[in-house]
């Protein structure tokens, strides 16, 4: 089945709601809110919005969107692209096909073109050209922000675990977006890719495949949770376990429809 796509005006709203989290938080943009919502999808548990919305933006969600038809609204956008993203990052989809590439994540347009007019413009300071982002760079932060703020989901493999070199390797396709260090870059990716050379585009798709790859990983090692153990309840004339001497009934056990 082929996966789903944004329309335009979901992507335009999408768009605006971005802008005005940006007034609070400066990361955030569409490419980097992207990275964030398909790194979620992809890993080891679900999650709720009121779960990681709090945990990624801190305070900036409820300082953008106070009123409550506003934030109903600006639910909705998310709602939209998270369906979209959780289409594309389809468990069975990429079991069934594992070499397609289904995850097209929302890419600003951050070429040399883009950043050279603003700059005729007088719209980039010095520094900004500086730190102006490479192409997939900001949705590999949110990605690569994401695991980290989720780390105790976001278990690695033990050393001597047969998927470890394969997982690691998986995290670095992703991180060799946000690696702005030319040298120590194309000595990873000559390790990784002996005798090729991969342009932006192609790491942008070694990203993403990396990202379905790891969606597979933790459908299959989903965290098991240790089951809840229940304390036996003392009976209403046994002594209370706080250790006061006095009956259960008469002490912890006062009220609680015990017979």
């Amino acid at each position: 089945m082929k996966p789903r796509d944004s329309s335009d005006a979901e992507i335009q709203a999408l768009e605006a709601l971005c802008e005005r989290l940006a007034g609070f938080d400066e990361r955030v943009s569409p490419e980097w809110l992207d990275g964030c919502m398909a790194a979620l999808l992809a890993g080891p548990r679900a999650t709720t919005p009121l779960e990681w919305l709090p945990r990624l933006l801190g305070d900036a969600w409820e300082r953008t969107f106070a009123d409550p038809q506003d934030v109903q609204q600006a639910l909705e956008t998310l709602h939209k692209r998270w369906q979209v993203l959780a289409s594309q990052l389809d468990a069975q989809a990429l079991f069934d096909a594992p070499d397609e590439l289904r995850l097209s994540p929302l890419l600003g347009d951050y070429g040399s073109e883009a950043r050279d007019a603003l700059v005729a413009e007088g719209k980039l300071s010095a520094e900004e050209v500086e730190d102006w982002p490479l192409t997939g760079e900001l949705w590999a932060l949110g990605v690569l922000e994401t695991i980290q703020t989720f780390a105790e989901d976001w278990v690695a493999p033990s050393e001597d675990d047969e998927d470890t070199a394969w997982y690691d390797g998986s995290l670095r396709a992703v991180e060799a977006l946000a690696q702005r260090d030319a040298a120590q870059l194309a000595a990873d990716l000559a390790l990784r890719y002996p005798g090729q050379q991969l342009s932006r585009d192609e790491l942008v798709d070694e990203a993403c495949l990396a990202l379905q790859d790891l969606r597979c990983y933790w459908v299959d090692h989903a965290p098991r949770h240790a089951p809840r153990r229940v304390e036996a309840t003392p009976g209403r004339n046994d002594p209370c376990p706080c250790g006061s001497g006095k009956k259960y009934k008469k002490c912890h056990g006062a009220g609680d429809g015990t017979p």
